[in-house]
């Protein structure tokens, strides 16, 4: 793993946002084994979810982990969260390092190939507090990230995830910015998100 200095991180010049991306948050080496050991250990699950009143499976697999049994709610799917394992305490503890936050959760999405997707939405659950700090760490097949802003038509922001990359939104970025991971028709291989989060 390398040391990171100031020059390695990109700070995006949006209003109404916090946007900072390490590309190269973990080398390549250290990352292929990551994501092999993510893929094998964690429980992944499969939660049906209801969208404009019709119910049918998430288009990704996901898995929680957390502090005190803190259960996690979104789209009307609640999650309890499994005890931290000494893998993920390893990737935490290095996240928390550069972000300066102490992390209570962590979702996982694991992306199985380019039909899995997330669509547009805000991390803006009350139990994550007024300004969320959002550390979202990548491995496995490149996806494109996008953002927009709720009142600016013409601000919209694409981002590159690469395997082994940390993004971060911060301060008001939540309640000016919806985010999502599009679909591609494009034959890609799988790819694990790991989104560390404090529930207040």
């Amino acid at each position: 793993m390398k040391s990171l200095f100031p020059e390695d991180k990109i700070q995006f010049d949006v209003p109404n946002a916090i946007v900072e991306f390490y590309a190269n948050f973990f080398d390549t080496l250290p990352a292929n084994e990551l994501f092999k050991q993510l893929i094998a250990e964690v429980p992944w699950q499969q939660d049906n979810i209801t969208v404009f009143g019709k119910t049918h499976p998430q288009p990704r697999l996901t898995s929680l982990y957390g502090n005190e049994g803190k259960p996690y709610s979104y789209s009307n799917i609640t999650m309890q969260p499994h005890l931290w394992s000494p893998l993920l305490m390893e990737i935490k503890t290095r996240v928390e390092e550069v972000c300066q936050e102490n992390f209570t959760t962590v979702l996982l999405n694991y992306y199985r190939d380019g039909k899995d997707s997330m669509g547009w939405h805000a991390d803006n659950e009350k139990e994550l507090g007024r300004n969320p700090v959002i550390a979202s760490l990548s491995f496995g097949a490149e996806r494109m990230f996008h953002l927009k802003h709720n009142a600016i038509e013409d601000q919209k922001l694409k981002i590159n995830l690469q395997h082994g990359s940390l993004l971060m939104m911060k301060g008001e970025t939540q309640h000016f910015w919806k985010h999502q991971i599009p679909k591609t028709s494009k034959i890609i291989g799988p790819r694990i998100n790991l989104t560390f989060r404090i529930l207040k």
